[in-house]
């Protein structure tokens, strides 16, 4: 029987594709760059094998539920929510594994857009006479790998701007003070997206008022890249984000002389300068998506929030907000001037939610005027 809503596709086959999405969503922070994905192999009704890629330079999760098949799976149906591989990279391509497997059909919910595949892996199964179904839940399993879809189609990392204020919009107090607005459990929440994320960036007055650590102490697992935003190279040698891990500042060309007061474990990279002698954002951006980097966290400061969501470059936004009040503390729209009431940031899709005692609103930013910036984009 066809699904009402998926016409080209029964009951069942939704059902499976839902659980290849489960499945792929336990891959988070462990695969990166490479997208999550979960795989489903049914025969004669029942499901044989089910897997997920489960971190980067592993096996696929193909390669997986078809080993787990024991040399079953032939005349099965393999559910994936992204197209397979068709490439030689760290593994070997999974077209060949499930044709070799002998699997019948190949239900996918989305073509991978990265280049080295996009349609390659759908043309191959079907050349090895494989019935080959795309479009089940796309929406969904673009979603899913939404950082994945941008870095692949821009060349830019998918950019989480994430703050913590008071209900008065503040970040800190008028002396710099922000230890700590929000409670544990937003704190946590932060953590957990660090660990999701291929790196975190903050400005150096952030470095310079708190001397953050920047790890994932709160939540198990792998600490990002850490990313210092720096015009004048400011961040002292001793700075406790040296402590673990590694070290991105970018920086102008003229204070590049300075690089000497940092060791082999910190890099830098200088951009271009704006006309306001800020950092040139896309550039920083390119760099990082050059890098690998698909989802950048962006945690401070007041200038860098500003920046992003003045230029349009914050895919989402989420504010986590304590209900209590500093009144003349520093705000992180502070920079930003709308003289129409028209023109003003909104957020859309917007989710609200408690996380402990704090109020959470996450929304992707809707700036009239800009657009998506692309690699080919000056």
């Amino acid at each position: 029987m066809t699904d009402s809503l998926f016409p080209n596709f029964s009951a069942e086959d939704v059902q499976h594709m839902r659980e290849s999405l489960s499945l792929a969503e336990k891959g988070r922070g462990m695969v990166s760059p490479n997208p999550m994905v979960g795989a489903v192999i049914v025969k004669d009704g029942e499901v044989i094998a089910r897997s997920f890629h489960a971190r980067y330079g592993g096996p696929h999760a193909e390669a997986i539920a078809i080993a787990d098949t024991r040399g079953k799976a032939e005349g099965a149906t393999l559910y994936v929510n992204l197209e397979p591989c068709v490439h030689f990279g760290r593994t070997p391509p999974c077209t060949e594994k499930i044709a070799k497997a002998k699997i019948r059909r190949v239900v996918i919910a989305v073509k991978d857009p990265d280049k080295l595949v996009n349609g390659k892996g759908i043309q191959q199964l079907r050349s090895s006479r494989i019935q080959v179904d795309v479009g089940l839940l796309e929406d969904e399993a673009r979603t899913l790998n939404q950082a994945y879809f941008k870095h692949r189609e821009t060349g830019l990392p998918f950019v989480i701007l994430k703050l913590a204020t008071t209900l008065d919009a503040k970040i800190a107090t008028s002396e710099g003070d922000s230890q700590w607005i929000t409670g544990e459990e937003a704190r946590a929440f932060s953590h957990k997206l660090r660990a999701e994320s291929g790196a975190v960036m903050v400005g150096v007055g952030t470095i310079l008022k708190d001397d953050p650590e920047l790890t994932v102490r709160l939540v198990p697992g792998h600490n990002p890249l850490k990313v210092v935003l720096d015009t004048r190279l400011r961040t002292p040698p001793d700075a406790r984000l040296f402590e673990q891990g590694k070290t991105l500042i970018f920086t102008n060309r003229d204070a590049l002389s300075e690089r000497d007061r940092y060791d082999e474990k910190v890099s830098l990279t200088a951009v271009d300068l704006e006309e306001d002698g800020y950092l040139n954002m896309v550039q920083v951006l390119r760099e990082l998506g050059r890098r690998q980097v698909i989802q950048l966290l962006v945690e401070g400061g007041g200038k860098v929030a500003s920046e992003l969501l003045r230029q349009g470059l914050a895919d989402r936004f989420i504010c986590c907000i304590n209900p209590s009040l500093l009144g003349k503390g520093i705000g992180y729209t502070d920079s930003m001037l709308y003289e129409n009431i028209h023109e003003r940031l909104c957020l859309r899709e917007v989710q609200v939610s408690w996380i402990g005692k704090d109020l959470k609103i996450e929304g992707i930013p809707c700036v009239p005027g800009t657009s998506v910036v692309k690699e080919s984009d000056s």
